[in-house]
């Protein structure tokens, strides 16, 4: 059978960028890296998540009064940390990053748009209960073989490899390291070494380009 293979971008928007409401140090270094891999046309099929969120989400510090970010908080009875208003519907700070090749991208998958739960990964809610879709798009389309990037590698980047690799049986998922940053560099090489442990690839995006 022959491989399909497949792009996934995660939330390379301005939010988590250099001016955005929830910034990842360097966040805008992903872009270039990001337009090199949509460039090299070693992909069939190229994905995108948005995070999405209505004003007033659930995961906002500023829904629960006394709350601060950055801090341990609660919702819907479970651990959540409190994140400033980031990334609201219809904000510039939602939209993806204005350098990023975003005509190339063929399907945007929204996503956190539940006040109720978090989501991170571009597959699924934090509850792990209500689907995105986007794995059944991918297998409908016969992807084999998908490489995953983006921001924050501690967060949203690595949710996402881990769903599509238990979501997506049989799906070879690859982590691109330097088209990925972080909110930590401890959380980084600790979320590195859990996809690892997974059976994840961590590759740099030379790998790709050389393939």
């Amino acid at each position: 059978m022959a491989l399909m293979k497949a792009l996934l971008l995660v939330d390379i928007q301005n939010g988590f960028c250099p001016g955005g409401n929830l910034p990842v140090p360097d966040g805008d270094k992903v872009v270039p890296v990001a337009n090199s891999l949509i460039d090299s046309g070693k992909y069939d099929l190229i994905v995108a998540s948005q995070d999405w969120h209505p004003p007033g989400h659930g995961s906002f510090a500023s829904a629960h009064p006394g709350a601060a970010a950055f801090e341990m908080g609660e919702l819907s009875g479970k651990p959540q940390m409190m994140w400033p208003d980031h990334c609201i519907q219809g904000t510039l700070d939602a939209e993806l990053h204005p350098e990023l090749k975003s005509e190339e991208i063929d399907l945007i998958q929204q996503k956190g748009e539940d006040p109720r739960i978090d989501s991170y990964s571009a597959f699924r809610d934090n509850d792990r209960d209500a689907s995105t879709g986007l794995s059944d798009f991918l297998e409908d389309q016969g992807v084999t073989d998908l490489d995953v990037c983006g921001l924050a590698t501690d967060y949203c980047v690595k949710f996402s490899a881990l769903d599509a690799l238990e979501m997506m049986p049989g799906t070879h998922v690859r982590f691109i390291e330097d088209a990925s940053r972080g909110i930590t560099p401890e959380g980084v090489a600790a979320a590195i070494e859990e996809m690892r442990a997974h059976g994840i690839a961590v590759i740099k995006s030379a790998d790709v380009l050389r393939e």
